[in-house]
């Protein structure tokens, strides 16, 4: 069955892939019509995150937030197609860097780096980063079910030089590394909920008291990494521009926990200055109520 579906569907995600962008949003504008008015798609979910995450707005704020939210998933989700047969030269063009310097510069220190970001603007396109840095570059994924979708994503997202590892071969994958002193940047994305079987840390997010990743930290600390913040911004449909910033060059330094919640300081910054474009389908505050007293 899962070849099946891939023999139907792959072919027409590789004939929207490599339409150009104007047909690409003229698609999106189509599908968020459908998705928002028609389907409503999360609509709750989406909605019920606004409110919690900005209490202080209105109803018809919340909404008009959630109306640009929506036409920015489609992008995204456009943008993720296009991403299967996009050429360097028109990904460059679309997603800029504003001081690579300073990674390679840091570079010369010696450490490894994680670098971390959250589910924000457009996060997939930082996989053109690695032919610009000095880093051996990897990317944690989940895996998925198709495993013909999965080998050809795989593919896709690899071509530009980044090394993808399942979420679960990530820290046997820095063991080899270190003991094998190749310096490398790891990418992991730490604003999602964990599963509360692997939570060992609740704080508050957007004012909400929720489970937290604390892999970053915990990585950092063990392997004594730079942690480097990625924060891409959406400077108009289609074009982004992503800055790097030191978190810690000395994560030891920081009393437990303390790293985590500079990290998610950081982020929610960056989602209060333009919340549409943060990914608000997901039920980031589902265990809003379970936290232990």
């Amino acid at each position: 069955m899962n070849l099946i579906v891939y023999i139907l569907v792959y072919p027409i995600i590789w004939l929207i892939s490599i339409l150009p962008f104007k047909i690409l949003y003229f698609i999106s504008d189509f599908l968020y019509v459908i998705i928002y008015y028609v389907i409503g798609y999360r609509k709750k979910v989406v909605y019920n995150n606004l409110k919690l995450a900005f209490p202080e707005k209105s109803n018809e704020e919340i909404i008009q937030i959630s109306k640009k939210f929506y036409s920015h998933f489609v992008d995204i989700f456009m943008e993720m197609i296009k991403s299967f047969t996009i050429s360097k030269k028109a990904l460059d063009k679309h997603y800029k860097y504003t001081n690579l310097t300073f990674l390679n510069e840091l570079y010369k220190d010696g450490k490894s780096v994680i670098l971390t970001g959250a589910h924000y603007a457009n996060w997939e396109w930082i996989l053109g980063l690695d032919p610009y840095i000095s880093y051996k570059t990897y990317g944690a994924f989940t895996k998925l079910n198709n495993p013909y979708f999965n080998k050809k994503i795989l593919k896709s997202r690899s071509r530009f030089g980044v090394n993808l590892v399942p979420t679960s071969k990530t820290i046997s994958e820095i063991d080899s590394n270190e003991k094998n002193k190749i310096q490398s940047m790891y990418g992991l994305l730490s604003d999602q909920s964990p599963q509360l079987k692997k939570t060992f840390y609740w704080n508050h997010f957007l004012g909400i008291k929720v489970p937290i990743h604390t892999g970053t930290e915990m990585l950092a600390k063990k392997y004594d990494m730079n942690v480097v913040l990625f924060e891409t911004k959406k400077i108009k449909r289609g074009y982004y521009e992503t800055t790097f910033s030191l978190i810690t060059n000395n994560a030891l330094k920081y009393p437990n926990y303390e790293l985590t919640d500079v990290f998610l300081e950081k982020i929610e910054q960056l989602i209060r200055k333009q919340p549409q474009y943060y990914f608000w389908t997901h039920k980031r505050f589902k265990h809003k109520d379970k936290a232990p007293n």
